[in-house]
């Protein structure tokens, strides 16, 4: 049996299902946040009343009573505390990223897209045209948070965002699909749509199988 001076000396380490709550929580208050600034855009007081709402407290000195200050910058200043998940990668994290197979795929996907909305304008308003552009992009930018890191010290913000990849490639399936029963994709361009795609969420699976088994091997099924 472990010692019990060992969990101080060793930080909780999150698994997959963890950083999805987390991630989904973060989600949820983003969301509520630009809800609140659409909703008091105008307002003279919008700041307080926002801050009010999202329920940020104020700090105190306990010796005096100051004045409250309800900056809005305050959330990102939140969201950063909270995680290292949402800092943005180095110049160096995206070369490595950038070089990978999976980006490169990733990047004539969108390429593909952009050419194809761009030679037909009707499609640029077309509501499946449209889910497919911007769940592909999703996708690039979760694979982006699951790949820039320097180590694969969390392995568990790792599969979480990976799954996030996967699920924003597969809404991107779908809207091709309907795009085909829509009759704006003819079969080939079809085909091939779904090639691109396939080879992406192929990719993602292989990865989050990957991380999974070096989870396993360093935590067990814990």
């Amino acid at each position: 049996m472990a010692d019990a001076d060992d969990e101080f000396e060793n930080p909780e380490i999150w698994d997959e299902y963890q950083w999805e709550r987390f991630l989904q929580q973060q989600d949820r208050t983003t969301e509520k946040y630009f809800q609140l600034m659409e909703k008091y855009i105008d307002h003279p007081e919008r700041d307080r009343l926002i801050a009010q709402e999202m329920g940020w407290s104020v700090m105190r000195d306990e010796d005096e009573e100051a004045e409250e200050d309800f900056a809005l910058d305050s959330f990102t200043d939140e969201l950063g505390e909270e995680s290292e998940a949402e800092e943005e990668p180095t110049d160096e994290e995206y070369e490595r990223f950038a070089r990978s197979p999976i980006y490169q795929d990733t990047l004539k996907l969108h390429r593909w897209i952009h050419q194809w909305m761009e030679k037909d304008p009707a499609l640029q308003e077309n509501e499946s045209a449209i889910r497919l552009a911007t769940q592909a992009a999703i996708c690039g930018a979760k694979l982006a948070a699951a790949l820039c890191g320097q180590d694969d010290s969390e392995l568990g913000m790792t599969i979480a965002y990976l799954k996030r990849g996967l699920k924003a490639i597969n809404e991107a399936l779908e809207a091709g699909a309907n795009l085909g029963r829509e009759k704006r994709l003819p079969p080939r361009r079809l085909a091939s749509l779904n090639l691109r795609l396939f080879r992406v969420r192929n990719q993602i699976v292989d990865l989050m199988r990957g991380y999974r088994s070096e989870w396993k091997s360093r935590y067990g099924n814990a």
